[in-house]
């Protein structure tokens, strides 16, 4: 695919090529496009119509993205923090967030079951380790501390 980009149609085809392999975010899928050689003048217009057909939704870019995330270990601020550095608007993230339907703190417990057999900490070192693992996978600190200390999680 190192032909240059020249023309609408081309665009067209490539954005599309690359949009039936995964969902992509707007900003992503221009980026994308760029480094393909393609001019922004000419990838604006293709990536409007894409989206008016429906073929380019940053919400379902932003539901499949946090499907495979949180399905792979991680808490919402890691998630939320991803999508911020792929251009996505803040308000859209939390809204995404909040309709995702995650069990978040069954999804922590997973995690640290996984990687801890659910030993909880016997000695400061081990907490501080436990803590560090789960905040870098991005769950909140106060869920960390409830998981940790044995308190009910059912809460959130």
């Amino acid at each position: 695919m190192s032909a240059e980009l020249d023309t609408p149609v081309a665009i067209r085809r490539t954005a599309m090529d690359l949009l039936a392999r995964r969902e992509h975010g707007r900003v992503e899928l221009t980026r994308k496009l760029r480094q393909r050689g393609a001019s922004d003048e000419l990838i604006e217009p293709e990536l409007d119509r894409l989206a008016e057909e429906g073929l380019l939704s940053e919400a379902r870019y932003l539901e499949s993205f946090i499907r495979y995330r949180s399905g792979s270990g991680y808490g919402p601020a890691r998630i939320r923090e991803e999508l911020s550095q792929r251009g996505l608007a803040r308000a859209d993230i939390e809204q995404a967030l909040r309709d995702s339907g995650v069990e978040w703190s069954e999804r922590m417990r997973e995690v640290w079951q996984r990687k801890f057999a659910g030993q909880r900490p016997h000695d400061p070192r081990s907490r501080a380790q436990q803590t560090r693992f789960l905040a870098y996978r991005g769950f909140p600190m106060d869920m960390i501390g409830r998981l940790l200390s044995g308190r009910d999680l059912d809460d959130y």
